[in-house]
């Protein structure tokens, strides 16, 4: 598996649960992840060297957790070498990956398939008055995204006008490098989002656990944008009416649209929504599970995953079933002082050994020098309990958050109140 954060741990925990597994690597991985599977001192984006790991390892198949390979080709690359291209891939060609690396392209796929979405005009430096007249007619805030990946940084929503036609002009003269060469501006929607998530094989699919998570840094959703500081599933206003018109107008209509196109497509398919007022609408697409979504979607899947992802990369998802547990899961992430700002590094992290309730998912940890577990990013553990009701997992997590501790870590306490 490639990948390093807690997405990946989690899907690492998933797999280590199969009585089919063998043996599991993982490149690069973090501290926490060792006790999963072997971890390999290699980087997703080195093509040549996760083939050259792939056939020294005899691995049958590699699961790729992240964006950034998925839209620059891994796939393709595996595909198109005779050596490796009996290894099964878990993940979109980069034509398929565009439904993520390419915002125009994803807008633009929706309105092709008569997919819900938010009014839109993609804007380059050829039209750029045309933006601002586009800006003037949105009543606020103002969505700005960068047409590319920009590592979770490239959304704006501003509320000035003004500030928004001068965030224009910045993100098309480089604001975030060739990501922001083209800017989607989009209509604000007011509802309340949720993630859904499938896996396909490009011709069918089966529904994983919805969830929805939490990207401001503040309580009451304030402040900054982060990658994510907690999730829920299940969702409570994803009931089955919902959910339905999700299948009809959404999943369907784009799984329908890859073969169309034929766009090759193997993997999950994320789909961030909107509940505007009953009605879903799509947000984005990510053609990889979310985060931390990811940390409490997987503990619901009971379902073998490895089963689920070979059916996947061989053409048979329709064959499997998917179990779900009924239970709620809940995650609080902690991360480290001043992140998403400037943050430190090398924070000894005690007390994982008194959780009991809990799962923890490794996301930025490392050991240092004496072989001590320590941070190593902004959000550095996804904690993750069950619990009958939402306020039983919520309330099993922050009694297992206060027996963890770290130099000034930080976490959100309200995780799920907006649902409760």
């Amino acid at each position: 598996m490639l990948g390093s954060g807690g997405r990946e741990c989690a899907i690492a925990w998933k797999l280590n649960q199969s009585p089919r597994l063998g043996q599991l690597f993982i490149a690069p991985g973090n501290a926490g992840m060792a006790q999963y599977g072997t971890l390999l001192p290699v980087k997703p984006m080195d093509f040549e060297a996760v083939g050259q790991a792939a056939l020294a390892h005899g691995i049958d198949m590699v699961v790729v957790g992240s964006e950034d390979p998925l839209v620059a080709g891994i796939v393709d690359y595996f595909k198109g070498d005779e050596r490796l291209r009996h290894i099964l891939m878990v993940g979109p060609s980069a034509a398929g990956a565009q439904l993520e690396g390419s915002k125009d392209f994803a807008k633009g796929f929706m309105q092709r398939h008569g997919i819900p979405t938010a009014q839109y005009l993609s804007v380059t430096r050829h039209n750029v008055e045309q933006g601002v007249r586009f800006l003037e007619s949105l009543e606020a805030p103002y969505v700005l995204k960068a047409d590319g990946l920009a590592a979770g940084k490239g959304v704006l929503i501003i509320d000035d006008l003004d500030e928004a036609r001068n965030e224009l002009r910045a993100m098309l003269d480089g604001k975030f490098g060739r990501s922001s060469a083209t800017v989607v501006i989009e209509q604000y929607l007011r509802g309340i989002e949720c993630s859904v998530f499938v896996v396909t094989d490009g011709r069918d699919y089966r529904l994983l656990p919805e969830a929805k998570d939490y990207k401001r840094i503040g309580e009451g959703d304030t402040g900054l944008n982060t990658g994510g500081m907690g999730s829920v599933s299940p969702v409570s206003f994803a009931d089955e009416a919902f959910m339905d018109k999700v299948r009809r107008r959404i999943i369907e209509p784009t799984i329908a649209g890859l073969r169309a196109e034929a766009l090759p497509y193997c993997g999950f398919i994320f789909f961030g929504l909107m509940n505007v007022g009953g009605d879903p609408l799509v947000i984005e697409y990510n053609v990889r599970m979310g985060d931390p979504e990811t940390e409490s979607v997987m503990p619901r899947l009971q379902s073998d995953l490895v089963d689920l992802l070979e059916a996947a990369a061989t053409g048979h998802i329709g064959d499997v079933e998917v179990s779900i547990d009924p239970r709620y899961a809940v995650t609080v992430m902690m991360v480290s002082g001043g992140y998403p700002g400037t943050y430190a590094k090398g924070k000894v992290i005690t007390g994982l050994d008194q959780v009991e309730d809990s799962l923890v998912f490794h996301a930025g940890t490392a050991l240092d020098g004496d072989g001590r577990l320590v941070t190593n990013g902004g959000r550095v553990l996804a904690v993750t309990s069950y619990g009958d009701t939402q306020l039983e997992a919520l309330e099993r997590s922050f009694g297992s958050v206060q027996r963890i501790g770290f130099d000034g870590s930080y976490y959100r306490r309200d995780i799920g109140f907006d649902l409760a």
